[in-house]
């Protein structure tokens, strides 16, 4: 995943979503990413997996591979499932060399 592809997954949101990203509850963040087409679900998954080292960044086609076959429910439960999403998905961009920090800034 790149910077580009993660600003697709964040153009769609208006002002006030992203200022209040951070504070969305379980149900705005299961309807953002149920939002999400199939294959930006998986790449939400896959990225996870990164973060927490279950994959590294030369994997990510492994890793999607491995989503399209072993997650058998719905994005949003299998994530929200997940304890330390947030610290997941903040490493896995680290591994992709992008800091969520400077997006968001950028976002903003």
């Amino acid at each position: 995943m790149n910077s580009g592809e993660l600003e697709m997954l964040t153009e769609d949101l208006s002002e006030d979503e992203h200022e209040t990203m951070g504070r969305l509850d379980d149900e705005e963040i299961r309807s953002f990413i149920d939002d999400l087409n199939e294959e930006e679900q998986t790449d939400l998954i896959a990225l996870a997996w990164i973060g927490r080292d279950t994959f590294g960044p030369d994997e990510l086609d492994e890793a999607r591979a491995t989503v399209e076959t072993e997650i058998t429910r719905s994005a949003a439960d299998y994530l929200l499932g997940m304890p330390n999403l947030s610290e997941y998905l903040e490493s896995g961009l680290d591994a992709f060399g992008i800091s969520a920090n400077d997006e968001e800034d950028d976002i903003m």
